[in-house]
């Protein structure tokens, strides 16, 4: 089943299904597991290469040389633009940090040096949308509508754990990068349509 909110067709899954990242748990591998970097939107290229600058430092001696050979971006297989990746999988914006979360500290934990410095109040760009979004994924349609699908992946199952036991749907877990993207009105409106699903009992 597809909900069209605006010009977004959303599918039933990012109503349904449960989510939460947990950091304690994965330590941020989906920055370093997969074939491909992260679909970046031609408009965020001057962004990231201006964050760069920001956060060369903190890269490894690898993804610096990585970019300073093709740059922050690169075309992958199917023609699309995703962040550079280091030895076929770990984006070059990955870092590793001791992180506290709660009462924890994770050690090593996988981040991304991008958000970092944003969270830290060293850049005004977080990162690209497609990370902050997932995992929903994104995708432009023949007929110039967005498609919002909710994507599976292996090592998110502590993600769906936590999430099921909050009862955290995936759209409500994904207000704020939602919103950054559609916009406040949009996801005013994606909340009516989940409370109308919700009387209705289909979620």
């Amino acid at each position: 089943m597809i909900i069209e909110v605006g010009n977004v067709l959303v599918s039933m899954d990012v109503f349904t299904e449960k989510f939460c990242c947990d950091l304690n748990a994965c330590k941020g591998e989906c920055c370093i597991e997969g074939d491909a970097g992260a679909p970046v939107l031609f408009d965020e290229i001057a962004d990231i290469e201006e964050s760069t600058e920001i956060v060369w430092n903190q890269l490894s001696a690898a993804a610096q040389a990585v970019i300073d050979k093709q740059g922050v971006v690169y075309n992958d297989r199917d023609g699309d633009l995703v962040t550079s990746i280091v030895n076929g999988k770990d984006c070059v914006f990955t870092c590793y940090k001791d992180l506290n979360i709660g009462d924890e500290t994770v050690k090593n934990c996988c981040l991304c040096a991008l958000e970092s410095a944003f969270r830290e109040g060293k850049s005004t760009f977080c990162k690209p949308i497609s990370c902050s979004l997932y995992p929903i994924r994104e995708k432009k349609l023949s007929n110039g509508l967005i498609g919002l699908n909710y994507h599976k992946w292996a090592i998110c199952k502590d993600a769906v754990k936590k999430g099921q036991e909050l009862n955290l749907p995936v759209y409500k877990f994904l207000k704020e990068p939602l919103t950054r993207r559609f916009g406040e009105e949009w996801y005013k409106e994606l909340e009516t349509v989940g409370e109308e699903l919700k009387e209705q009992g289909l979620i």
